[in-house]
């Protein structure tokens, strides 16, 4: 709706994992060539987790994306399955089909490592990408391990990448999950963006869309605000520009200050978009240490005076 009036080609706060918007921030560039690394050298495992809303599905597409011909890859986006339904996807992605009756789990394993070994003997590789794996079962992760086993002697015929948020992480410590821990030689993990980063990020995504300050401007008070109630949360930082660009749209107007950032975050409502208290508190507490320490200092200077004062009330 507000594309054209602000000479934008497209929306650029989509919620969509776009690759082309990526922001190769330091967070998510070390994320993206953790893939790389782990995937080239045949790693085996590979970890990457973050909270809701960080950019790792956009990581991953972005990534499927890089990835050279002669790696045959297949992306499971449903982490709610069993450990049957996981070899028929990922043998599906791959393109292996079963010839005959019978989908048993052993006639999937073989079917697999066939073509894992037929791929590894015309200098191919091969990966296996589990989004949102924190909610994989154990019996799953017990298979996913298992598959691990598929390799020559001196390879990994299967490179497995395992991305969700931090509960994946607590997952992995199970006991009964530690042996797949142990294999686990590549991790990651994506933290928010800084306030820095935060107006980096707003303007790349602007630029991308073909955005120019001639007709959208943002105040360093809006990107402030912006950085305050998303927390440096990528997906949060689109929700609350899109509200904004599309109030600004309905005043007229191309400016984005921080009471458009704040009428924008009131209407997209759901209590999930807060200013950080904890900061808000220590700088309180801080101001209340500074103000005791100038009575202090101030008590120092000025003693005699206040003996005086004191002593002439009393006598």
């Amino acid at each position: 709706m507000y594309t054209s009036y602000f000479g934008l080609k497209e929306n650029p706060f989509n919620l969509t994992p776009d690759p082309k918007y990526l922001f190769l921030g330091p967070q998510h560039r070390e994320a993206l060539n953790h893939l790389i690394y782990g995937i080239n050298e045949k790693k085996g495992f590979i970890v990457i987790t973050g909270g809701i809303g960080t950019g790792k599905t956009t990581i991953c597409r972005t990534l499927l994306s890089a990835l050279d011909q002669s790696i045959a890859s297949a992306l499971i986006f449903n982490s709610f399955i069993s450990d049957n339904e996981l070899l028929q996807t990922i043998n599906q992605e791959f393109g292996i089909t079963l010839s005959g009756e019978g989908e048993t789990k052993k006639r999937y394993i073989d079917a697999l490592n066939e073509f894992l070994l037929k791929n590894f003997a015309s200098g191919r590789n091969a990966v296996i990408l589990i989004d949102e794996a924190q909610n994989l079962s154990l019996s799953v992760m017990e298979q996913i391990r298992m598959l691990s086993n598929l390799e020559t002697e001196r390879e990994k015929l299967l490179q497995i990448v395992l991305i969700g948020q931090p509960e994946l992480q607590e997952l992995l410590t199970l006991t009964s999950l530690k042996q797949l821990n142990e294999r686990i030689t590549v991790r990651h993990d994506l933290k928010p963006l800084n306030q820095e980063q935060v107006q980096n990020y707003v303007e790349h995504r602007l630029t991308v869309a073909g955005g120019n300050n001639e007709h959208l401007n943002f105040s360093h008070g809006a990107y402030k605000v912006i950085y305050d109630y998303s927390k440096g949360i990528p997906r949060r930082i689109n929700a609350i520009c899109d509200r904004a660009l599309l109030i600004a749209y309905s005043r007229d107007t191309s400016g984005i200050d921080k009471k458009t950032i704040k009428d924008a975050v009131g209407d997209i409502g759901g209590n999930y978009l807060t200013p950080d208290e904890g900061k808000r508190r220590w700088l309180l507490f801080s101001l209340i240490l500074l103000l005791f320490g100038i009575l202090a200092v101030g008590g120092m200077i000025y003693r005699d005076e206040i003996f005086k004062f004191l002593s002439a009330l009393i006598f």
